[in-house]
């Protein structure tokens, strides 16, 4: 049955000419019973009517205004003619309905007027001799209801096929928005994931090159330090080398894969481990937590983490010797308070605002983006008597 659908569906025209062979049938049975009830021959001009009405009907999907037109022709000869109406007139219902669902608006207008007119022009063309005035009047009424009926359900389904037009333009729009919106994401995405990365590798590499200087400076005097910067140059590498194929096996593949390799973001927890490598590559900081530690959602703390850790790598590049710094992390009622400070020779300001003196363009601009995204401020800019200062207030929201 689906396919005989499918087929009816393709070939209109052919549907509507089986349509019409039907009609022509009905209506050439009719005038002959008509003429035998009457006891003469049948009427010659009733003839080329049929034939017209049938062909309305044929091809009223194909060219429907000009259908309309025909029908309306013939609707007139047949006043003029004197032909009177039969079951071929059933055209006129049909060609009114697919003029008012699928005829231009015009032809929609001309088929109400039309319809509206037919009953009442026929009724005065042939009136009814055994009816009085009411009664003639009642039948014209009762003929134009079938007309209404049809421009009404013609019109109704040219409305709906328009609704239904709107929402799949609109269901396409709305798509097309979120593939664009999805594509944006994953640019951001993308973008953060390289900030991620060079705070990576920047954090790990300054603390491997500053071992490396070290274990060479003191290879001969104190083979164990050597020795045991050597140990935090491999264990740091093995870190980065970690984090590094986690992050772009996601710009590979767009989701992090599920492997023993990869490690989860850094927290707050961290930062310990991060001032003590800090440490052993021969920086001095002082950490300080006040408050009350309690959890916090995960934005909040990658944030922190990398907002220190791009800090003291900048503090090593730009410090100069005997810099120190300063780390606190404060637990306000509503928000997570951070300050770095430290008290070196520092880099101009532009040059942070750019990205470092490396123009790297990850620096400030990154920390910003970062505490942006979680609805934060961030404060950085030189110290009075030197140094540099990195201020940032992160919201707390409830963990879920």
């Amino acid at each position: 049955m689906q396919r005989l659908y499918d087929f009816l569906r393709r070939h209109p025209t052919g549907v509507d000419a089986f349509w019409a062979f039907v009609l022509f049938g009905i209506s050439g049975l009719g005038v002959v019973a008509v003429a035998e009830a009457d006891g003469r021959d049948p009427a010659l001009a009733s003839i080329p009517v049929i034939i017209g009405l049938c062909l309305v009907v044929t091809l009223r999907r194909r060219w429907t205004d000009r259908m309309l037109l025909v029908a309306a022709g013939i609707g007139v000869l047949q006043m003029v003619f004197d032909v009177e109406p039969g079951p071929a007139n059933f055209a006129m219902l049909v060609i009114i309905y697919t003029a008012a669902a699928d005829g231009p608006p015009w032809a929609s207008r001309f088929a109400l007027v039309g319809g509206l007119s037919a009953a009442p022009l026929s009724q005065l063309r042939w009136p009814e001799s055994s009816s009085g005035v009411w009664g003639s009047l009642l039948f014209m009424v009762f003929m134009v209801v079938p007309f209404a009926l049809a421009w009404v359900l013609g019109d109704s389904i040219r409305t709906r096929r328009a609704y239904l037009a709107q929402l799949e333009e609109r269901a396409d729009r709305l798509e097309k928005e979120r593939e664009a919106q999805s594509k944006v994401a994953v640019a951001a995405e993308r973008a953060r994931i390289a900030r991620e990365l060079h705070d990576v590798v920047a954090h790990n590499v300054s603390v491997m090159v500053v071992q490396a200087d070290g274990a060479a400076y003191v290879l001969d005097a104190a083979p164990d330090q050597a020795k045991q910067a050597l140990a935090t140059i491999s264990g740091t590498g093995r870190q980065a080398l970690a984090e590094m194929r986690r992050l772009l096996g996601v710009l590979r593949t767009g989701e992090p894969e599920e492997s023993g390799e990869y490690v989860p973001q850094p927290d707050v927890e961290q930062l310990d481990e991060l001032i003590e490598q800090v440490r052993g590559a021969g920086l001095p900081v002082d950490f300080r937590v006040e408050g009350t530690p309690r959890p916090l959602p995960s934005g909040v703390e990658l944030t922190a983490y990398r907002i220190v850790q791009e800090a003291l790598t900048n503090t090593r590049k730009h410090g100069g010797e005997n810099a120190g710094a300063s780390v606190r992390l404060v637990y306000f009622d509503d928000g997570l308070g951070l300050l770095v400070e430290d008290d070196g020779k520092g880099a101009p300001h532009e040059l942070y605002e750019d990205g470092g003196a490396d123009g790297s363009g990850h620096g400030l601009i990154g920390m910003r983006e970062r505490v942006g995204m979680v609805g934060g401020t961030l404060d950085a800019g030189p110290r009075p008597g030197g140094g540099f200062r990195i201020s940032a207030l992160l919201p707390l929201k409830p963990a879920h």
